[in-house]
C-alpha cells in the first residue's frame, strides 16, 4: 500500500498537468481565433460620419396585383425629439424595459448577455438576446437586420464606439430618434403622432408604457391591430418600472387603470386589414426597412371593393350579425380580397385571420372526401334516423328526419346524422387525416368531428376549399409577390413551391358534384351565378351564432363569415342567408371577366339510383337552411 500511493498521486497529478495545458492551449488559440475574427469584421465597418444624420423616414407603398395603390406607412415627417424636452418616465420606461444596467455598463452587458445566452441554451432556442440599447442603436442606424456572427461583431464593436463617443443622454435621444415602433413608424414622435395624436412630450405614463412596449415586437404588439396584446404588454412594461422602484404603487395602480385612447389612421379602406397582414411578413423578408420601398401584393383592388361592398350591403346588427370576415384566394394561393371586419374605424381586429370560429356543416366537405376516398360515390345510400353514440344524440338543423337519401342529397341538405354515420363507419381518424392533408392541422377525433365543432380561421377554412377549385392541389396563402426600392431594385421575389396533389381526381369530381348539387338545388341555392359552375357549402352553429357559405368558382374560392364578435346568437341567420347572399354579390361582379370553365364532376353509373325527389324535400324545408 505504501508502495502504490506515491504512483497513484503521481500518475493524478500527471493528468492534471495535461489537462491544465490542454485547457490553456484550447483557451489561448480560442482568443486567438476570436481575436482574430473581431479584426476581420472590423475591416469593412461602415463609416461613423453620418451617425448624427437626421432623414426623413422610410416610406413603404403598398399596391395591389396591377399596381393599384392600396396604403402607405411610414414616412412620417416628425422633428427628432430631445430629451429634455420629454417627461422624465419615458427614459425611465426605455431603461427598465430594454437595458436595465445601461446607466452603467460600457456599451456592453456581459451579465445579460450571459445571462440570455444561459436561457436560449436552457430553451433550445433564441428566446432573448442580450442586446444593450447602444447595440440596439448601432444596429439600427449602420447595420443591417442580418442574423450573422459578423454583423454581431460589427455591432458590438459600433456599441463600444458610440459609448465612448457621446454621453448616456446623447445615445438615449438618438436612439428615441432612429428605433423602430411599428406601423412604419421610425422614431418617438412620429410613433406618438401616430398612436396619440400628440406629441411624445406630451404622453402620460400609461401612454409611454404602451408605445416602450412596441420595442419588443412592434407588429404582434401594435394596438391598432392587436389592442388585448398592447394592454397586456403596457402593464408587463409598468410592473417592470414598479420592480425596479421608478414609479410607486400609487402610480402603478393609477397608470393601469386609466384608459389610453388610441388614434384611427384617416384612411378606413378595408385593404387595411389585409395591409396589417402582411406587415410582419415583410419585416421577416427584408427586415425593418430603411429606405422607400415599394411591396407589390397579391391583392386585387377590384375584387376587394367588391367584396367590401358586398359586406356593407349585407350585414344586419338588427339580426346581431355584427361582424364580416371575407378571403378570396386564387388559384396559386395569391390572396386576392380580404374583409377582416365591418369596419376598420372601428375595429382594427382582423377577424379574417385572428378569429377562430366553429365552422359548423361548413366541415362536412371533408367528411364527404373522406367517405369518397373510402370507396363511396354520392349515390350511395344512408338513412336519415336517430342517432346515438353514447350519451350523444345529433339532430338535423330542420329537427326531423327524412329517412333513406343518396350522399348526394344528404349533403345537398347538410343533414348531421348522415354525416355524423359516415364518420363513424370509416373511422374519424381518416376524416381527421384527410382534413389535415387539406391544411386543418390538430383536428381532435372527436364524436362532434363532422359537425365542425372545432375551431378554425376564414382564412384557414378557405384555404382547405381551395384544392376543390383548383383540381385537387393545394398550395399555400400568400400575400407579398415582390418588394423593391423606390428606384426598382428587386429586394424580393416571391418564388411559388411546388403544388401538391391532395384530392384525387376520383374524389374531386365527386366532392365538385355534391357541392355544386348544394348550391344549384341545396342549403346553397342563394349562391348561384347564371351560366357559371358554383359549388359550396353553407355552415351554421348551434343556436346562430357563427353562419358561413364557403363557395367557389375554377381556380378561386371566396369563404364568407358573420356572426357578433362576443359569440351571442344572431337572429335566425343562416349560411344559406346573409353568408351566401354576400357571396353571390361579390362573386356574381368577381366572375364576369374570368373565363367560363367547367368544374370536373362525376356522373352517375348507368343503373346508379339518384334522387329525384331532392326537390320536394326543398319545398317542404325553408329556404334559409344551414
Amino acid at each position: 500500500m505504501t508502495q502504490i500511493e506515491p504512483i497513484w498521486k503521481s500518475r493524478l497529478l500527471g493528468a492534471g498537468k495535461a489537462a491544465l495545458t490542454v485547457g490553456l492551449l484550447s483557451g489561448y488559440w480560442g482568443a486567438l481565433g476570436l481575436m482574430t475574427y473581431f479584426a476581420k469584421s472590423a475591416d469593412n465597418l461602415p463609416s461613423v460620419e453620418t451617425f448624427w444624420e437626421t432623414s426623413r423616414p422610410p416610406s413603404v407603398q403598398i399596391i395591389d396585383r396591377h399596381g393599384k395603390h392600396l396604403a402607405v406607412k411610414g414616412a412620417v415627417d416628425a422633428s427628432p425629439v430631445k430629451l429634455s424636452k420629454l417627461p422624465e418616465h419615458v427614459a425611465s420606461a426605455v431603461i427598465a424595459t430594454e437595458d436595465r444596467r445601461y446607466n452603467y455598463h460600457p456599451g456592453l452587458d456581459p451579465i445579460g448577455l450571459t445571462r440570455a445566452l444561459y436561457k436560449n441554451w436552457r430553451a433550445g432556442y433564441v428566446r432573448e438576446g442580450g442586446s444593450t440599447i447602444p447595440q440596439q442603436l448601432a444596429k439600427n442606424v449602420f447595420l443591417t437586420a442580418d442574423k450573422t456572427l459578423k454583423r454581431k461583431c460589427q455591432e458590438m464593436m459600433l456599441a463600444l464606439w458610440i459609448e465612448r463617443s457621446f454621453s448616456k443622454e446623447e445615445i438615449l435621444e438618438k436612439y428615441l430618434n432612429r428605433v423602430y415602433f411599428g406601423g412604419g413608424n421610425w422614431g418617438l414622435e412620429a410613433a406618438s403622432q401616430y398612436y396619440f395624436d400628440k406629441s411624445a412630450s406630451d404622453m402620460n405614463l400609461p401612454e409611454t408604457a404602451m408605445i416602450v412596449g412596441l420595442l419588443k415586437a412592434p407588429s404582434r404588439y401594435n394596438p391598432l391591430a392587436n389592442q388585448r396584446g398592447a394592454e397586456a404588454r403596457t402593464e408587463i412594461i409598468l410592473n417592470l418600472m414598479k420592480a425596479q422602484g421608478l414609479i410607486s404603487e400609487s402610480e402603478l395602480k393609477a397608470a393601469i387603470s386609466k384608459p389610453i385612447i388610441v388614434l384611427r389612421p384617416e384612411d378606413q379602406s378595408s385593404a387595411h386589414y389585409f395591409a396589417d397582414w402582411i406587415w410582419p411578413n415583410i419585416e421577416t423578408l427584408i427586415g425593418t426597412p430603411t429606405a422607400d420601398i415599394v411591396v407589390r401584393t397579391t391583392l386585387d383592388k377590384s375584387i376587394q371593393d367588391w367584396a367590401e361592398w358586398a359586406a356593407s350591403e349585407n350585414i344586419n346588427s338588427d339580426r346581431n350579425a355584427k361582424e364580416v370576415a371575407i378571403v378570396t384566394l386564387a388559384g396559386d394561393g395569391g390572396v386576392r380580397a380580404m374583409v377582416g371586419g365591418a369596419s376598420y374605424a372601428s375595429s382594427k381586429f382582423n377577424r379574417a385571420v385572428q378569429a377562430k370560429r366553429q365552422p359548423g356543416s361548413a366541415f362536412k366537405p371533408f367528411v364527404y372526401l373522406a367517405a369518397f376516398n373510402a370507396g363511396l360515390s354520392p349515390w350511395d345510400k344512408r338513412i336519415d334516423e336517430s342517432v346515438e353514440i353514447g350519451d350523444w344524440e345529433p339532430r338535423n338543423f330542420t329537427e326531423k328526419f327524412r329517412g333513406e337519401m343518396t350522399l348526394e342529397t344528404a349533403l345537398a341538405l347538410s343533414i348531421n346524422t348522415v354525416a355524423v354515420k359516415l364518420s363513424e363507419e370509416i373511422g374519424r381518424e381518416r376524416v381527421v387525416e384527410t382534413a389535415a392533408s387539406l391544411g386543418l392541422p390538430d383536428l381532435k377525433p372527436l364524436r362532434s368531428l363532422p359537425l365542425g365543432a372545432q375551431l378554425t380561421t376564414p382564412l384557414e377554412l378557405t384555404a382547405a376549399y381551395l384544392p376543390f377549385a383548383n383540381w385537387g392541389d393545394r398550395v399555400a396563402p400568400y400575400g407579398i409577390m415582390s418588394i423593391s426600392t423606390a428606384e426598382g431594385t428587386p429586394l424580393y421575389i416571391h418564388m411559388p413551391p411546388p403544388r401538391e396533389r391532395v384530392v384525387s381526381s376520383a374524389g374531386l369530381r365527386h366532392i365538385n358534384r355534391v357541392l355544386k348539387t348544394t348550391v344549384d338545388r341545396g342549403t346553397g341555392r342563394r349562391a348561384r351565378i347564371d351560366g357559371r359552375d358554383v359549388a359550396g357549402k353553407t355552415g351554421t352553429t348551434n343556436d346562430y351564432r357563427d353562419a358561413w357559405f364557403m363557395g367557389y368558382v375554377p381556380d378561386m374560392v371566396t369563404g364568407v363569415w358573420v356572426g357578433a364578435d362576443d359569440n351571442t346568437p344572431m337572429l335566425r341567420v343562416t349560411g344559406g342567408s346573409i353568408p351566401a347572399q354576400i357571396w353571390k354579390d361579390m362573386m356574381d361582379e368577381v366572375v364576369k371577366p374570368l373565363p367560363n370553365r367547367k368544374l370536373p364532376v362525376s356522373k352517375p353509373p348507368l343503373r346508379a339510383e339518384t334522387d329525384d325527389n331532392l326537390g320536394v324535400l326543398l319545398n317542404s324545408i325553408e329556404t334559409s337552411l344551414d
